[in-house]
């Protein structure tokens, strides 16, 4: 019998590894960003046409590669990173499997060129598909370039997988974000089909965190510094008014290098226990330096899981230095709630003593005699009389010396006279004389008693979550908050596609500040967004201005409805517009429905029983959940026979 095993050829061993290897676009990415970042370049530029799909191009001004180098590169497990397997516990570089280059080349169309700086020429080669295509020597400045065109160009399986161009160059938008949060010091562009996206110059953590979001960044950042033995931790926290429904701005950097890691992240969300709202999340970014011995990266093929050797340690550190940050910046809340912060001495006050006020008072004044000079008030430290008079000519020149008092009218009868003809007998017979008074309520009913009766209440609210209302045959229990969404639904898509929807100005435009990869998101949803009733004064690089919002929403809401659109469409936007419509729908209609736990009032509750059935499909919400459940009389009587 002849043998069947065989070695695979290694052009077909290369594509089977950049199955692994480069997913989409933003893994070509990622591979060249860190190789560049290896060879020490301290000026990188990202190119990319099509969300990457027809080119991606990084040039950097590294230390080069030799002919040799340049050639060796592109073969299977060929890295200058490593020398051996106990490098693996010492790992200061990005890459070191030698797996990146041989993938690319083996499923695009891939062009480097590349020259050390004591070379006068450097070296072009073109490679096809693992194959070989010309080596060429070139004039070329220092440093490296690559260029990957059509990618998956000979796998159409994979290239017909890849999402819609909006997806793929948030992919990009997020691999290049975390390569220029951990390197800092290295200047970074970015250009998408011909404009320029980012120009970041090499700058500290915090000037670059605020490049890379936005301007009002700068303002939500606390800053988090500690350093013990087995780790130092350096970075930046938000505060947890800014806190945000999706995870986007959550950044952990291992030695420079990205991670994800779910025991670190509950380690933060610990730290902010009791100061965040019920499904927010907090945007940090934060780098962690420890002993390259003490973590495990060669785990995952993307290299973004990380096993530490001591995370109870880690955990317990990056916990209470954010506690201790929080707190050292008035962030969290002091623990003497008996404490009231108006009663703080200020700093100028601090050391002087305190003074007994004095007080002046005229024992022989009384507001009760006929005579006339106890009615003129006394100024006090002065010995004439001011303005508040009986109403004599002499009273009231008198008090025009003092300019600070106004001249008042005294009636002349003295006060006993109200009172005059009052003994006991007379005022037995008042009291017992009835009184009859304007605004006496009235005790007669518009209606009969019977039909009062019918008037009563219709609907209960138990437990602040469901609302239990009578029918013929039982009664139905509604969930409140599914049954507002599917009110808010249908009222917002048939604004949306039948209806022109009515918006209300705003007083003050609304400014909303969101980082690129969201504003990118905003300016494709504009045309949808505005059949809803949102009118959009400006959109700039990184904010919007609102002047007009739809009826139904609130000038507070706006931004809560915005982010939750913005996460519910992170995956992307759907390419046909009554979907795109469904799904903005959909995602305003959970951000303004009533929540659990709202108390509704009697008119509320009935105005959301009778919406909901007057709905067209009023049995489910949006999400394909009951809205509601109906029990007979007869089910109640089972109950009861039991």
């Amino acid at each position: 019998m002849s043998s069947i095993i065989q070695l695979l050829p290694d052009h077909v061993a290369n594509q089977i590894a950049a199955g692994e290897v480069v997913q989409r676009p933003a893994s070509v990415v990622k591979e060249l960003l860190e190789n560049a970042v290896d060879a020490k370049a301290t000026d990188i530029k990202l190119i990319i046409k099509d969300a990457g799909k027809s080119l991606v191009q990084v040039i950097d001004n590294g230390v080069g590669m030799t002919v040799t180098d340049a050639r060796l590169c592109f073969e299977r497990h060929a890295t200058s990173k490593i020398r051996q397997a106990e490098d693996l516990f010492s790992l200061a570089t990005k890459g070191f499997r030698g797996e990146a280059l041989a993938s690319i080349a083996a499923i695009a169309h891939m062009e480097m060129k590349t020259k050390q700086e004591q070379d006068e020429l450097g070296t072009h080669i073109v490679i096809e598909g693992s194959k070989f295509v010309s080596q060429e020597v070139a004039v070329l400045p220092k440093g490296t370039s690559f260029a990957v065109k059509n990618l998956f160009f000979n796998i159409p399986a994979r290239r017909n997988f890849l999402k819609s161009d909006t997806v793929e160059f948030r992919h990009v938008m997020d691999e290049f974000q975390r390569v220029a949060l951990a390197h800092p010091n290295i200047h970074f562009s970015f250009y998408h089909n011909g404009s320029e996206l980012y120009n970041l110059p090499a700058a500290g953590y915090r000037q670059r965190i605020v490049g890379i979001m936005s301007g009002k960044t700068n303002e939500k950042l606390v800053p988090v510094n500690e350093d013990t033995e087995i780790i130092n931790v350096q970075g930046f926290v938000c505060k947890p008014e800014f806190a945000k429904k999706n995870r986007g701005e959550q950044f952990f950097f291992v030695n420079d290098r990205f991670i994800k890691s779910g025991y670190l992240h509950h380690a933060v969300m610990a730290a902010y226990d009791g100061l965040l709202k019920d499904g927010s999340q907090p945007s940090y970014f934060l780098y962690l330096q420890v002993p390259p011995n003490t973590i495990d990266i060669n785990i995952h093929p993307t290299k973004t899981e990380i096993k530490f050797d001591d995370e109870q340690a880690l955990y317990a550190i990056l916990r209470a230095s954010i506690k201790h940050s929080l707190g050292q910046f008035n962030v969290a809340p002091v623990l003497d709630f008996d404490r009231d912060s108006n009663l703080d001495t200020p700093y100028h006050y601090k050391d002087v003593e305190a003074e007994v006020p004095t007080i002046q008072v005229d024992g022989t004044f009384n507001p009760f005699t006929d005579d006339k000079t106890n009615q003129h008030y006394t100024k006090a430290g002065s010995g004439s009389s001011s303005g508040y008079s009986s109403g004599s000519s002499s009273s009231s020149n008198s008090s025009s010396s003092y300019s600070g008092y106004s001249k008042r009218v005294e009636p002349t009868v003295s006060w006993e006279s109200l009172y005059v003809g009052l003994d006991t007998e007379n005022a037995e017979s008042i009291e017992s004389s009835p009184f009859t008074f304007e605004n006496e309520e009235v005790t007669s009913s518009l209606f009969n008693d019977d039909e009062v009766e019918q008037a009563a209440q219709k609907t209960y609210q138990i437990h602040k979550k469901y609302i239990v209302s009578p029918i013929k045959s039982g009664m139905i229990i509604v969930d409140q908050q599914r049954a507002h969404q599917r009110i808010l639904y249908e009222q917002f898509l048939l604004n949306m596609t039948v209806n022109q929807a009515s918006s209300q100005k705003l007083l003050f435009p609304l400014d909303l500040f969101y980082s690129s990869a969201e504003m990118k998101l905003i300016e494709e949803l504009k045309p949808s967004l505005e059949t809803t009733g949102f009118i959009f004064e400006e959109v700039k690089t990184d904010h919007i201005v609102i002047s007009g919002i739809p009826v139904n929403i609130t000038e507070s809401e706006v931004s809560i409805v915005i982010e939750q659109l913005l996460s519910d469409l992170q995956d992307g936007i759907p390419a046909s517009s009554y979907s795109q419509n469904d799904t903005i729908a959909k995602s305003m209609a959970k951000s303004l429905a009533v929540k659990t736990g709202s108390y509704l009032t009697e008119k509320e509750q009935d105005d959301l029983v009778n919406g909901l059935f007057a709905c067209k499909d009023p049995n489910i919400s949006p999400f394909q959940k009951p809205t509601f459940i109906t029990m007979r009389v007869e089910d109640i009587d089972k109950k009861f026979a039991l």
